[in-house]
C-alpha cells in the first residue's frame, strides 16, 4: 500500500491535493501526518529528498511534490485525468498552470482553513490572479459541461484546484456565479470536509503562517480548536 505523508491539514495546500485525489478516486493509502513547527523550512528530510511534504512512499518508490505524485499515480490509475484527450490536455494544462502560476494569491491568501479573514485591500496582483482563476474554471465547466473542471469525473485537475476553495472560503474571494458554485462543489466533496474537520481539531501552529494571515487582513473567526 503506498504511503503519503503530509504536513498540518490547517496549513498544507500542497499535502491537500494529492491527498484529495486518492481519497475521492479511492485509491488507498497509508497516511502520515506530521506538523511543521517554527524551526527549519525544510522540516522533512529524513522521508522527503526536498526536505518538504508531500512525499509518496511506494516500496522502495519516493515520490515527492504534488504533482510529481500525481502523475506516478497516473500510471497505475488512469482515472486520475480525464479519458477524453481535449479534456485531458485541458487538465493537465490547468493543472501545471496551478502548480506553478497564481502567485498574489498564494502569496496574500495562505491557506489556512480554520479562520475567516476580511482582507484590507484586493492589491492589482490579487485582482489579476482572481480574474484569472475565474475565466479558467469557467472555461472548463463550459467547453467539458461539468459539474467538474474537465467533465463529469473528479479529476487531478480538481484535485489541484481544493486548496483554492479553502482560500475563498477563508478570504470570502468574490467569484462569478459559476465559479463560485464550483468551489462549493469542491468544498463539499467528502474527502474535503473530512479534511477540513482534521484540520479544525489540530492544536499545532506555526507562527509565520499565523503572521501571514494577519497580514492579510482582520481575523473575524477562528474555528480550530486550542491546546
Amino acid at each position: 500500500m503506498y504511503t503519503l505523508y503530509v504536513a498540518n491539514k490547517n496549513y498544507s495546500s500542497w499535502s491537500l491535493r494529492p491527498w484529495v485525489l486518492m481519497r475521492e478516486l479511492d485509491i488507498a493509502f497509508d497516511e502520515q501526518v506530521r506538523p511543521f513547527t517554527d524551526g527549519p523550512a525544510l522540516a522533512f528530510g529524513d522521508v522527503s529528498p526536498s526536505g518538504r511534504f508531500p512525499c509518496l512512499v511506494d516500496g522502495d518508490t519516493v515520490v515527492w511534490d504534488s504533482l510529481a505524485i500525481t502523475e506516478y499515480l497516473a500510471e497505475t490509475h488512469p482515472q486520475v485525468w480525464p479519458a477524453d484527450r481535449q479534456a485531458r490536455a485541458f487538465a493537465r494544462s490547468a493543472a501545471s498552470e496551478m502548480h506553478s502560476g497564481f502567485q498574489s494569491l498564494r502569496n496574500i491568501c495562505g491557506m489556512n482553513v480554520g479562520i475567516r479573514v476580511e482582507l484590507k485591500e484586493i492589491p492589482a496582483g490579487l485582482a489579476t490572479d482572481i480574474a484569472r482563476l475565474d475565466a479558467l474554471w469557467t472555461e472548463g465547466l463550459t467547453r467539458f459541461s461539468g459539474p467538474f473542471l474537465a467533465g463529469s469525473a473528479f479529476t487531478a485537475a480538481d484535485a489541484f484546484f481544493c486548496p483554492v476553495a479553502f482560500r475563498i472560503q477563508v478570504y470570502d474571494l468574490k467569484l462569478s456565479a459559476p465559479a463560485a458554485a464550483y468551489a462549493e462543489r469542491l468544498l463539499a466533496l467528502p474527502a474535503m470536509q473530512d479534511w477540513y474537520q482534521a484540520a479544525l481539531k489540530e492544536t499545532w501552529r506555526k507562527q509565520a503562517y499565523e503572521n501571514e494571515a494577519l497580514a492579510a487582513g482582520r481575523i473575524v473567526a477562528d474555528y480550530r480548536q486550542t491546546a
